[in-house]
């Protein structure tokens, strides 16, 4: 059973070598490549459902060298449910390639690249090793880097090199973190880690180390003051590709601050919190202010992206049992539902005569597509926090959380910025469905196809009005995170 948690990485990034064999012949490859991906997507299901049911993490040791020695691969209930959050999007993503006109898509680099991008994301999730976290995410970022530079975006190689130098800081900042943890205490195991920072908080790295680790996950996960590389890079990304960074992606960051609040730095976790409160509430509104401002439909759901991160930051930051579980729903569903707005962006501005995303390209070119319509209205109702979509229940669960840990002033600053949502998202269906083709404007006969963005908002509709089993996922998972001794043992045993 343990082998679970090794096979959602070894599947995306073996299928990924096999796939450079088959270059060739792209439909096979392209057909290996989706059928990798759900296949991982049910071996990462397969592990949430023994860790759910078992109500026990299940633990690889890779090379069978024990902890804290060798490297440790855990499926807890938080990185168990993470990776299927992950793996249900890049599905999707893959889902839409499919169907996908771009010609990047075609190239023979571009399923094996996804494929790599899939793995070392998951790979990010599920070790239990500060050293291991830093080559996942190299490997994420030589192969999200790679992917927008093929994109058929001009400025796709401009937005690449933006994100690799960007992150280039981020890995300095998460190699550092391990050579003063390492120089502190020895260990780099997470677990390790944890057991000895609670023993002995006192070392004088400690506080940098933890400072330089908010550093790296704060640009991962595109977080407010280090956001400045996201809105340029998401939206020259292509539309697959796009769909998957600016939704599951970025949540790295939030994952890497659920484990430091909870599990690495529980002395410390108060500071942290004060911190994420206060940003989290400046991104929700620069974020939504960014997107009212913007030209572009994609771009603008790259900033709303930054704002949707802010409600979640803030959650994790009044750090109540209700207001954890209410991060952990929103997060699960915010992927779904951004993922789906993306793709129904990227397939609209297939119908451009020139493919672009741009406002003044796509305006009125929605009245060609109704079945988009009422997919985008659907996606930007969840979005907005409107019943019966997932994320009304997600905004109820973190507003009442607010209430409950009496937190009024950041409530009320991410209550205010919630309406800000709500206008860029039907102003963008106004401009597109509703404002007149403009003269002269021929849209193209074909396009990218709906599937992908269909079956993530049916997802998000039945998880809006059947909302039970991932709220009482949730709960479990915050029940684990709040025990972090259990973590502890299940790595280290004793």
């Amino acid at each position: 059973m343990n082998a679970l948690v090794l096979l959602p990485i070894v599947i995306p990034l073996t299928a990924s070598a096999v796939a450079v064999l088959i270059r060739a012949h792209h439909r096979l490859q392209a057909a290996w490549a989706f059928g990798a991906m759900l296949s991982s997507f049910i071996c990462s299901g397969a592990l949430l459902w023994a860790v759910w049911s078992s109500g026990a993490p299940l633990v690889y040791q890779v090379g069978n060298w024990a902890a804290p020695f060798g490297i440790s691969l855990v499926g807890d209930p938080l990185s168990a449910l993470m990776a299927v959050m992950c793996q249900l999007v890049l599905t999707g993503g893959f889902l839409y390639a499919l169907g996908c006109r771009d010609q990047c898509a075609q190239y023979p680099a571009f399923y094996p690249l996804f494929l790599m991008l899939a793995g070392s994301l998951t790979g990010a999730m599920l070790t239990g090793d500060l050293f291991n976290l830093f080559v996942f995410a190299e490997l994420l970022v030589f192969s999200g880097a790679a992917l927008t530079a093929i994109s058929d975006d001009k400025f796709g190689t401009e937005a690449a090199y933006k994100y690799f130098y960007i992150s280039f800081i981020a890995s300095i900042a998460l190699l550092l973190t391990c050579g003063s943890l390492y120089a502190s205490y020895g260990t780099l195991n997470i677990a390790d880690l944890a057991r000895r920072i609670a023993a002995d908080p006192s070392p004088p790295l400690v506080l940098p180390a933890m400072a330089l680790l908010m550093v790296f996950f704060m640009v991962k996960g595109a977080v407010v003051p280090f956001h400045f590389w996201q809105p340029d890079f998401h939206t020259a990304a292509p539309t697959p590709v796009h769909a998957v960074l600016s939704s599951v992606v970025v949540k790295l960051g939030i994952y890497g601050f659920l484990r430091m609040t909870t599990l690495l730095f529980t002395e410390q976790a108060e500071v942290i919190r004060s911190v994420l409160v206060v940003v989290g509430a400046i991104g929700a509104w620069f974020g939504g202010l960014g997107a009212v401002g913007t030209y572009d439909a994609k771009r603008m759901l790259a900033y709303s992206t930054l704002g949707q991160l802010g409600f979640i930051l803030v959650g994790i930051g009044w750090g109540t049992p209700l207001a954890l579980s209410a991060a952990l729903v929103y997060a699960f569903n915010h992927s779904l539902l951004k993922a789906a707005m993306l793709m129904l962006a990227g397939s609209v501005a297939s119908y451009a005569p020139v493919k672009t995303a741009a406002f003044t390209a796509i305006t009125g070119l929605g009245k060609k597509l109704p079945l988009a319509g009422v997919l985008f209205m659907l996606g930007g109702m969840g979005l907005a926090g409107i019943p019966p979509l997932n994320g009304f229940v997600a905004k109820f669960m973190l507003f009442s959380s607010g209430l409950d840990a009496r937190a009024y002033p950041s409530l009320a600053a991410i209550g205010l910025a919630g309406i800000v949502t709500v206008v860029y998202v039907f102003r963008a269906f106004q401009r597109i469905w509703w404002a007149p083709l403009p003269e002269g404007v021929k849209p193209k006969p074909y396009g990218d196809r709906l599937l992908a963005p269909a079956f993530l908002i049916a997802l998000s509709v039945i998880l809006g009005v059947w909302a039970e089993p991932l709220i009482a996922l949730s709960q479990t998972v915050v029940a684990w995170m709040t025990s972090p001794e259990q973590y502890v043992r299940a790595v280290l045993g004793g």
